[in-house]
């Protein structure tokens, strides 16, 4: 029963250091960092197009985040939501919810691209400053941490 518990913990608290927990480095939980970096290979620059939000959370599942889009899309719309961030990392169109609660729309009816502070975020990554590793499948790299140049 001890090693049950002892088991347990060390399980939970490798699942919040790794996954809940945003690093010091750049302020970012590794889910919101898969978006943004999925979105800026997308090349969802600030004065470019909106993109679905659908097509946004298919491609993180699918290249960086193996958890389904049903988890991911929530945390694009927290991004989006200028009200809970100090500064917002995706500049969203359509129905993302409200600051009285109400709910965003479907991933199907709403689009997004980038902000400038999101770009300013991963500014240098072409330059390797920051540590790239395989992705889930080991077919493409993401970073560890995005090389920010102000605190989020």
């Amino acid at each position: 029963e001890d090693e049950m518990k002892d088991s347990y913990l060390r399980y939970s608290m490798s699942v919040i250091i790794a996954r809940a927990l945003p690093d010091a480095r750049d302020g970012l939980k590794p889910s919101q960092r898969r978006i943004l970096y999925a979105m800026r290979q997308l090349n969802l620059s600030p004065g470019g197009k909106h993109r679905k939000c659908a097509k946004i959370s298919g491609d993180t599942s699918g290249d960086y985040h193996p958890h389904g889009e049903q988890v991911i899309y929530p945390t694009l719309v927290r991004m989006a939501q200028g009200w809970l961030m100090r500064y917002p990392l995706v500049d969203g169109q359509g129905n993302f919810g409200s600051v009285d609660g109400d709910q965003p729309a479907a991933m199907r009816y709403t689009e997004a691209r980038l902000t400038h502070a999101s770009v300013q975020l991963m500014e240098d990554l072409d330059k390797n400053t920051v540590e790239m590793v395989p992705n889930y499948d080991e077919t493409k790299k993401e970073p560890t941490v995005f090389p920010s140049k102000f605190p989020m």
